[in-house]
């Protein structure tokens, strides 16, 4: 059956002015996993990524070390992160937004958790996209992914992307969603099998980083 390599961008600029590119630590988890990737002899048909930087710039790296040249790759923005800074601003817009909200890690993941729960229920006024609006375009995406031909499709994203359709895949609900973005790595890899004749889409291995170990501790990153 094809096969679909769902990969999370590396580590990215938090609590940067600009968020949307790779640290040093995330350039070397790319190119990392794509030599993890190439050691396990895994080639790649069909290449796709959203249109963020961070997504260009991981996907170059995983070519990088898989020892290949992507001549060809399919871009849509229909893979791209939800803008979480633009909901945690229109949650707080009246002004009383908490000290450390973009900056602060451990305040930071804490306000998004309860602020996805209210964007996922409407109850947030003004978002910068809906709920629906973003559940909408990954249906989209992985129905454009599954039209694609060939055994091995690798696809870059992001963290709450990807988890909408880890939750599509599995059919769990909004809450347990956000369970699983949260805990997934930077440049993880979760694999899903699926059948074109009856449209079956299944997990098949979930946040995998197979360039972590005891001597690469410091490619272990979540944020």
């Amino acid at each position: 059956m094809p096969k679909i390599i769902l990969v999370r961008h590396g580590q990215a600029q938090f609590g940067q002015a600009n968020y949307d590119k790779l640290s040093a630590v995330g350039h070397e988890q790319s190119v990392a996993l794509g030599k993890a990737l190439f050691e396990q002899r895994i080639t790649i048909d069909h290449w796709v990524r959203g249109d963020m930087v961070r997504h260009a710039e991981t996907l170059r790296g995983v070519s990088q070390g898989m020892r290949t040249q992507v001549t060809d790759q399919f871009v849509t923005p229909d893979l791209n992160e939800y803008d979480f800074t633009g909901l945690l601003d229109a949650r707080f817009a009246d002004g009383k937004a908490p000290a450390g909200l973009h900056t602060d890690r451990k305040t930071h993941f804490r306000l998004l958790r309860e602020t996805l729960a209210l964007w996922q229920n409407d109850e947030i006024s003004n978002p910068p996209e809906s709920w629906a609006a973003f559940e909408t375009r990954l249906k989209r995406a992985q129905q454009t992914i599954f039209e694609l031909e060939g055994d091995t499709i690798l696809v870059v994203s992001s963290g709450g992307a990807i988890s909408k359709i880890v939750a599509n895949a599995l059919g769990v609900s909004h809450a347990k969603q956000v369970d699983l973005q949260l805990q997934i790595k930077n440049a993880s890899m979760s694999t899903f099998i699926y059948s074109r004749r009856t449209g079956g889409f299944f997990l098949n291995a979930f946040n995998e980083t197979p360039f972590v170990s005891a001597k690469t501790q410091h490619l272990l990153t979540y944020s």
